[in-house]
């Protein structure tokens, strides 16, 4: 099948196996109500023309057999649902146009036998009537008329279907939840992976399918989590080591004799050690969820820090903030503001900070600036480490390409986001959203 035709079907797989099951079965039952409903038409039929034709026999003989004078008071007692006799000789009509109707004639006929002349004609077709003509023994005309119905239903079948119908929607709701649920519980597990803690394993308990299907996500969680630490521990441990030789190379250099290639080793080495400083950053960084959260006024704790680089003569600017009490890890949520007012000072020429609460309560907090910005294609590129762009933003200006990538791996480390976009009227706004 296409995506053009499967794009009336909603979006969850909850909804489309519920709308499928549920339609499935809707038509399997209508399907089978139907075929007993038309059983039941033709055993009820047939139950019918034979009764009519034992009955209208009997009746016949009981109005031959009484006096003319006392045929009347007996009409009633003959009367039945579908017929009714008439003494007299009816309504014209037209001939015979259905094959009930002539079915009937025909077996009224072989009942009471030829010698009563049995004719019959349609009177009405909507709704159908028809009149079946009799000449009793003594000469005196009688009519049957006839009136088909169907069986009448029960009143409380209605009832009886509605109820089946919510049975059926409840049993496919509960089919559907049973069985889309470990899916979801799977997707929750996946997204909530991080190198940063300790994997959150899934039950394993429920269906065999579930089970295995479990037991192989947390064996692959293990897997991950343990490849990812090694990684960002073999970073750590090989930036950590190479500080010692640098520092080293650095008192070597120094003790030279001034010259233009002493100079520019001095620059390589102090380049070298910010690139060691921001890999131990960087691996740190991972494990920013192990502070331990604190209770705090984060409006005064972005004031205190804006206050710091106002005092030492940086242009960062106030704006608006949002005042109130949240749960907040103070030493990673300023490493994290550091150093995106840092680079808006630096690509910028200033920063603007600022927060807000949303509706739901959720605290964010804005970096702006009025530099070049970022090309759009590469606003999720330059959170990646080592990362760099070319122009205002390029290794020209210094840094590693570790900044963001750090800030980014903070706020994930204590379930924050980070998210860049670039500013309406030129510049960038970093926008981190606190848990």
């Amino acid at each position: 099948m296409t995506r053009a035709t499967l794009a009336w079907l909603p979006r969850s797989m909850a909804s489309r196996l519920s709308l499928i099951l549920f339609s499935g079965l809707l038509l399997a039952y209508g399907v089978s109500f139907g075929l007993s409903a038309i059983e039941r038409y033709q055993s009820a039929t047939t139950v019918m023309l034979n009764t009519l034709e034992h009955e209208v026999g009997t009746s016949v003989a009981i109005l031959d057999r009484l006096p003319a004078n006392e045929r009347a008071r007996w009409l009633p007692r003959l009367r039945r649902d579908n017929y009714f006799f008439i003494l007299g000789p009816g309504e014209p009509g037209q001939p015979l146009t259905t094959e009930r109707s002539r079915d009937v004639t025909q077996r009224i006929t072989r009942e009471v036998g030829a010698a009563y002349g049995v004719h019959a004609q349609t009177v009405s077709m909507k709704p159908e009537r028809y009149q079946v003509h009799l000449t009793l023994r003594d000469g005196a005309p009688l009519t049957l008329e006839v009136n088909p119905h169907p069986p009448a239903m029960a009143d409380w079948l209605p009832f009886v279907f509605l109820l089946q119908m919510v049975v059926l929607l409840a049993a496919t709701w509960l089919a559907v939840r049973l069985a889309t649920r470990p899916l979801a519980k799977l997707a929750s597990a996946a997204a909530s992976m991080s190198p940063t803690a300790d994997p959150s394993h899934m039950s394993e308990e429920g269906p065999t399918e579930v089970a295995k299907a479990a037991v192989a996500f947390n064996a692959m969680q293990d897997r991950i989590g343990r490849y990812l630490k090694e990684r960002l521990h073999i970073l750590a441990s090989i930036s950590h080591d190479l500080q010692t030789p640098i520092t080293r190379m650095r008192l070597r250099v120094e003790s030279l004799d001034d010259a233009p290639e002493r100079e520019r080793l001095l620059d390589d080495l102090a380049e070298m050690e910010h690139l060691v400083r921001e890999g131990v950053a960087y691996a740190r960084s991972a494990h920013g969820g192990d502070e331990a959260p604190v209770k705090m006024d984060p409006a005064a704790f972005i004031e205190s820090l804006v206050f710091d680089y106002q005092d030492v003569g940086q242009p960062v600017v106030l704006d608006e903030l949002a005042h109130g009490a949240a749960m907040v890890r103070p030493r990673a949520l300023r490493r994290v503001l550091t150093n995106l007012i840092d680079n808006a000072i630096k690509y910028g020429g200033t920063a603007e900070v600022a927060s807000c609460r949303s509706a739901e309560g959720v605290l964010s907090i804005t970096v702006a600036d009025r530099g070049p910005g970022i090309p759009e294609s590469e606003l999720e590129n330059v959170t990646q480490p080592f990362h760099r762009l070319e122009g205002s933003r390029s290794r020209d200006t210094g840094g590693a390409g570790l900044g963001l990538a750090i800030a980014v791996q903070l706020m994930r480390s204590i379930g924050g986001d980070l998210r860049l976009a670039n500013r309406a009227g030129g510049g960038l706004i970093a926008r981190v959203t606190l848990p």
